[in-house]
């Protein structure tokens, strides 16, 4: 195992997090943008109504992304667990 496939290794799982977790954290900033917005138009401030549609919003994302997320994750573990034979030289 060299320098290059460790570099490589951590660069891959570091994107396939960012790739992940990407649609929960977009839909939830979208939301707490039009929320704000909202907030700001009307002047009501109030900590729940920013709060509350954030989490429904992360749910509905989180609900609807989920499979594909399973696969992305599935096929590096499936990657990982098979070059772990080549990794021992």
């Amino acid at each position: 195992m060299d320098m290059n496939y460790v570099l490589t290794l951590g660069r891959e799982a570091i994107t396939l997090t960012l790739l992940v977790s990407a649609p929960m954290l977009i839909s939830g900033l979208v939301v707490g943008l039009i929320v704000s917005i909202f907030q700001a138009v009307t002047q009501i401030n109030e900590m729940t109504l920013t709060f509350i549609p954030k989490i429904v919003a992360v749910a509905i994302a989180l609900l609807l992304f989920l499979p594909w997320m399973i696969n992305m994750i599935l096929d590096f573990m499936t990657r990982m667990f098979g070059s772990i034979s080549t990794l021992a030289h």
